[in-house]
């Protein structure tokens, strides 16, 4: 490593860990220039094989999907397929649907990786904190107790346990199948 990444200038007590990975997620690399759907990520993963597009679960009207920014190991999507960006654009058999995969993603997890606890939640609207506003999508956020050390608070520093790669794989070998 060179200087500059070792910490020039006077000695301190701070190891530097490095994650030159999450620059993509900072400066917006794949985050949508439009609102429109032919720009959209969650219109377009569909179409990817699911391993390709991280996708762990497909259903009739929503599927799941990892986050490819985590904030825990984990860390799924529940989409609409139908590009709407509002809570209340979502037809009642959407509502139900993403209700249900949301529910079937808590008890995957509790059975494969024995959370403590999860965050449950939509952002609506940039201001709001919704990274791709024009694509509602829940969050499903597995938490244990301890995952939020000095790292996140000090650090801006997130470690990730698990590939997610290996983490797709996991969880989709223990989601239930579809009973039509």
């Amino acid at each position: 490593m060179t200087d500059e990444q070792q910490g020039v200038g006077e000695a301190d007590a701070f190891q530097r860990l490095w994650t030159p990975h999450r620059i993509v997620y900072i400066k917006g690399e794949n985050k949508p220039e439009t609102a429109d759907e032919a720009d959209c990520p969650f219109c377009r993963i569909p179409k990817m094989d699911d391993a390709e597009g991280l996708i762990v679960y497909r259903g009739k009207s929503a599927y799941a999907v990892l986050n490819l920014y985590p904030y825990n190991a984990g860390h799924l999507l529940v989409c609409p397929y139908r590009h709407v960006a509002d809570y209340t654009e979502l037809t009642e058999d959407e509502t139900v649907e993403v209700a249900a995969i949301t529910k079937q993603a808590m008890q995957t997890m509790r059975e494969v990786t024995n959370p403590h606890g999860f965050n449950l939640g939509m952002n609506q609207g940039p201001v709001a904190g919704a990274g791709i506003a024009a694509h509602l999508h829940q969050h499903v956020v597995p938490r244990w107790g301890g995952d939020a050390n000095f790292l996140p608070v000090i650090g801006h520093t997130k470690t990730m346990p698990q590939l997610l790669g290996d983490t797709r794989e996991m969880l989709a070998a223990a989601w239930p199948t579809a009973k039509d």
